[in-house]
């Protein structure tokens, strides 16, 4: 990040600046280190700018400029996301920033960064990637200005956008530049790269073969043609091919096809690269975001869940890519020489954490579902949650490991299908709270939101009510829950409330609706129909929407009569 550092390493140069709204924290759930530390292992010299200030490219000339090119974020959150609440209020901190501080990074931090390093370096190759530019890849709906935008490709005048997880899309990107014929344009040596996105020259036409979206015109005259293209973009990231195009005025956009999935070897050799799990030393705060993951292990990427509020399908596909036994016991006993290690695991998980070792038995190409699990779970879908069970023994059998816990939230629906790991989990691996999403009651709403249906989360109370007898432990169900989402009345909230009510429990954990961009959900609240076409009730105002939420947070627990016992066996 500084000069110094360049001599400490006898660097005469850096081949790729990182530029990120986030600060640097050497850990392998920070986006930009572990980028940087995936190129460095294959040969090249990696800078990093961290959350530089906006009004001048001072920062970002700091470490000089670099050979090949920049890679440029927003950090791990939308950068709108991380300024504003669900009822646009201005956020008070952010985690990501030395103390928690708010401010440190900019409004669309990806355009704003991208015309720093243009003022700083002109003619340097522009990458984009990153959550904020994954999902911003085409036109999108955004809530913050109420409005349709263009790709953040086309408005940060970038030259390729790298999607979903990039570390292979990236990677290509550098070697082309990096092999590219003296004076050859970065165009011409980044087109066809999988997992991105480009604008379509004279130099590098439209591929033959190719699928139109609706156009941004189109979008912007017809809402629900927001509907198609997401739905059209969701079937590319779970089937791969064909190749997209969309027109924006004379501009075509052309999206590539996903990139393959790191396979198992790959994974574990990218977790195992030598982070530190430390913030960078120059800071003199603690970065609030690292104390929950520092000591936790990625079992693996992807969900298969499809949920249409979520992006995580959208950015991290919905197959499964898990990491082998060894990787992660070999990962995990590499922590144990790191500063501040107290033996305790704080988490073993991905995305769902039920899902390491889950995979698909049919040929992906011929899927049509938009979910593994939704309406019902897909019979081709196979998971192994009693391999899973036996993989968080073996952790715990570790020398000095005092304890393990699987804290990232499971899917309901699969571990009763599997009691034997239900009951290892909650005997063995639960720091006195499971959190589960039930999300909804309404079967309406949780259908618009690809959820399964509350029956099966109330049979899951049950079974958890039992597994507590039965282990004589005393643990908690956290829930989460959402307000306001596309298709949501206020009858439906009142429903909810009333289920919670009955039980004397109150909730703690209720978002509001927020229509982030690129997801399913999203293109429903700004068109107001389902992706069948069907008109549904949306609450647009910020009054209707914290009205909805507060029927929720504010419902108020019934009398003392047994409330105390029914909240100590499993209410949150």
């Amino acid at each position: 990040m500084a000069q110094s550092e360049l001599n400490r390493l006898k660097w005469d140069a850096i081949d790729v600046l990182l530029v990120s709204g986030d600060a640097y924290v050497d850990h392998p759930t920070f986006g930009v280190p572990l980028l940087g530390r995936w190129l460095v292992a294959h040969g090249f010299r990696i800078g990093i700018i961290a959350q530089p200030r906006w009004d001048r490219p001072d920062d970002i000339l700091r470490l000089g400029r670099p050979r090949l090119c920049a890679g440029i974020t927003s950090g791990s959150l939308d950068s709108m996301l991380a300024h504003y609440t669900a009822f646009r209020k201005q956020r008070s901190d952010d985690a990501y920033t030395p103390g928690g501080l708010a401010g440190q990074r900019p409004n669309r931090a990806v355009i704003v960064y991208s015309n720093l390093v243009r003022q700083a370096f002109p003619g340097l190759p522009l990458v984009l990637g990153g959550i904020e530019a994954s999902m911003r890849r085409v036109s999108h709906y955004d809530f913050w200005t109420d409005a349709l935008r263009h790709s953040i490709l086309l408005d940060s005048k970038a030259d390729l956008l790298a999607y979903g997880m990039a570390e292979q899309s990236l990677l290509e990107a550098v070697q082309r530049l990096d092999q590219a014929a003296p004076g050859q344009h970065p165009a011409d040596a980044l087109a066809g790269i999988s997992g991105t996105v480009r604008c379509a020259t004279a130099r590098t036409p439209i591929p033959a073969a190719t699928v139109p979206l609706p156009a941004h015109e189109a979008i912007r005259q017809d809402p629900f043609q927001l509907v198609t293209a997401t739905l059209a973009i969701e079937a590319q990231i779970h089937r791969g091919g064909p190749v997209l195009t969309q027109q924006d005025g004379i501009r075509t956009l052309v999206i590539e096809p996903p990139a393959d999935p790191l396979d198992q070897t790959v994974l574990d050799r990218l977790y195992e690269l030598p982070f530190t799990r430390l913030p960078h030393p120059s800071y003199q705060q603690p970065v609030p975001a690292l104390e929950p993951v520092r000591f936790t292990v990625t079992t693996h990427r992807g969900c298969a869940g499809g949920c249409t509020f979520c992006a995580l399908a959208l950015h991290q596909g919905r197959r499964i890519q898990s990491r082998s036994v060894p990787g992660i016991l070999r990962e995990v006993r590499d922590m144990h020489r790191l500063t501040g290690w107290n033996g305790i695991l704080n988490n073993v998980g991905g995305p769902t954490a039920n899902f390491w070792g889950a995979r698909c038995t049919a040929p992906t190409s011929s899927c049509r579902r938009t979910s593994c699990l939704w309406p019902a779970p897909c019979p081709h879908f196979k998971t192994d949650q009693v391999g899973l069970a036996a993989l968080l023994r073996k952790l715990a059998a570790l020398p000095g490991m005092r304890q393990v816990r699987s804290a990232s939230g499971i899917r309901t629906d699969a571990a009763l299908r599997e009691p034997a790991y239900l009951d290892a989990l909650l005997r063995d691996f639960v720091g006195g709270q499971l959190t589960v999403a039930p999300e909804h009651r309404s079967p309406r709403v949780l259908d618009l939101m690809r959820k399964p249906s509350f029956e099966g989360f109330e049979e899951f109370v049950r079974c958890f009510e039992a597994a507590g007898k039965r282990s004589g432990r005393e643990q908690y169900i956290v829930p989460y829950l959402m307000s306001a989402f596309p298709g949501c009345t206020d009858r439906d909230m009142r429903e909810l409330a009333a289920w919670f009510r009955q039980r004397g429990w109150k909730p703690r954990q209720v978002q509001c609706f927020i229509p982030t961009p690129g997801t399913v959900a999203t293109a429903m609240y700004w068109s107001g129909k389902a992706p069948d076409g069907t008109p549904i009730h949306v609450a647009r105002s910020d009054a209707e929407r914290l009205r909805q939420h507060g029927l929720l947070i504010d419902s108020p627990a019934p009398p003392s009569r047994g409330t105390v016992n029914r909240r100590r066996r499993s209410a949150p």
